[in-house]
């Protein structure tokens, strides 16, 4: 299985330039060599911007005037409203039941149309609407193109920190993952690339251990309350992060609750559970994780206020 390279990488970093912020690395408050790439700060609240920029600028005009449809449960369906929105074509979002309710209000807000189905059916209905529609289908993380978009954060870390020694990405389809690894990899070779998920969803790492796709259902992986970590790899994410991945750690929900709150507290930045968990994996398993200047990404800052309020708390 062919995979991306660091040149799709920085061609998805031309694409994406007039669209996405290009987010600072900040150093942590409480200091201990890490470094915070706050995705939170992107136009739709998370990273997922990126990956979603790119898919729809490679699009074949002719296509892209159909229109695109994607099944997210919040995170991706809000990027890519904003995407279809800045090239004014028309945008549909599978969204499984149950997700936060203020992640589907704001792709509604973006002006996408919403399509609420039970979890497992996700997928099926997304490419129902495709066939019927002819809308191009533009998946969440199993899309070279999105994991060339996403990849784009490993881009900016290096440039930023020249010398990091650690890069602590979340998994949940290893789109981001994947793209992280790549550039990393390809331009500071000696850093470690760890993934984190939720011990709750920790389908990632048994694949890593299996050496194919492992699925855990939804009835397992419900369970999390990092909900854009809910989702199992795909086959071309697993060869990705099995080339590039140098392991991959796993945190609580009471770790991800704590990290929550400390962002909050002591950076200043509202983040998700499922973008706490680099930072839950660097304050609660330091001695699983290789030393050195630690970059961690926090994916996103789409949380619902009674979540957060929960997490200030703990």
């Amino acid at each position: 299985m062919e995979l991306i390279s660091i040149e799709d990488v920085r061609v998805a970093a031309d694409d994406i330039a007039g669209t996405i912020v290009r987010t600072p690395l900040l150093p942590a408050p409480w200091g201990d060599e890490l470094w915070l790439k706050p995705e939170s700060l992107q136009p739709v609240g998370s990273f997922k911007l990126r990956g979603a920029t790119h898919a729809v600028a490679r699009l074949d005009p002719a296509a892209r005037s159909r229109g695109v449809v994607t099944h997210s449960s919040g995170n991706h369906g809000q990027a890519l409203a904003y995407a279809a929105r800045a090239f004014g074509v028309p945008c549909t979002v599978v969204v499984p039941e149950g997700a936060p309710q203020v992640k589907v209000d704001r792709i509604r807000a973006l002006g996408a149309e919403v399509v609420l189905v039970a979890p497992a059916r996700r997928l099926a209905e997304a490419e129902r609407i495709a066939a019927d529609t002819g809308a191009a289908l533009v998946p969440p993380f199993d899309d070279r193109r999105i994991i060339a978009g996403q990849g784009t954060v490993g881009l900016e870390i290096v440039a930023d920190l020249a010398d990091v020694d650690v890069v602590l990405v979340p998994v949940g389809g290893g789109g981001l993952s994947s793209g992280v690894a790549t550039a990393v990899k390809a331009l500071r070779p000696s850093a470690a690339v760890i993934g984190v998920e939720p011990a709750l969803a920790a389908d990632a790492r048994d694949s890593l251990a299996a050496g194919e796709v492992v699925v855990w259902d939804v009835e397992r992986t419900y369970r999390t309350s990092a909900d854009g970590l809910r989702t199992n790899l795909s086959e071309l994410t697993l060869a990705h992060l099995r080339a590039r991945l140098d392991g991959i750690v796993t945190v609580t929900e009471e770790e991800i609750a704590l990290a929550m709150g400390r962002l909050a507290r002591d950076a200043r930045l509202v983040v998700e559970p499922s973008g706490a968990v680099a930072v839950a994996a660097r304050l609660f398993h330091r001695d699983e994780l290789p030393t050195g200047r630690a970059a961690a990404v926090i994916t996103g800052g789409n949380v619902d206020p009674a979540v957060l309020a929960s997490a200030l708390t703990a």
